[in-house]
């Protein structure tokens, strides 16, 4: 008995991005926690990935897009099917997760995608915590914790 196994092309669902960074242009893929505030202040959207029971227990970014992380990548791709339509590729997201290593993941996608404006926040919202706690302020006189 012969086994022949004979190639599917299926199209291509995925948006093809042709922005592309100039040559030798430094893309930045992280956020530190001290620079939160300036690069809210800047005009980033906050995304947070978080479930929505970890915002509930440890507290909400106040101002922040929430997202389930599993959907996340899909409404952040410009041109992808169910897309936000903020999603562009001149959008600045900066992404945070628990501990920052999925949002990691997340913004090195976004980037391949074309969106380099995608960042994530080192060390996540435990970083957050850590540094300011509740008493810490975003931007004219927000809280960014509840």
């Amino acid at each position: 008995m012969t086994l022949a196994i004979t190639p599917v092309s299926a199209p291509v669902t995925a948006p093809v991005v042709t922005s592309v960074p100039a040559a030798g242009a430094a893309v930045p893929l992280s956020v530190q926690p001290d620079d939160y505030r300036t690069v809210v202040d800047a005009g980033a959207t906050v995304v947070d990935l978080r479930s929505a029971t970890a915002r509930q227990y440890a507290g909400a970014l106040l101002g922040a897009l929430a997202l389930d992380l599993d959907e996340a990548l899909t409404l952040l791709t410009p041109g992808a099917p169910g897309a936000l339509r903020r999603a562009t590729v001149d959008a600045s997201w900066l992404l945070v997760t628990e501990d920052g290593y999925d949002a990691e993941w997340l913004a090195w996608h976004l980037q391949a995608r074309g969106v380099l404006g995608a960042r994530f926040l080192v060390g996540g919202h435990r970083a957050l915590l850590a540094r300011g706690g509740s008493g810490a302020h975003v931007a004219d006189g927000h809280e960014y914790f509840v």
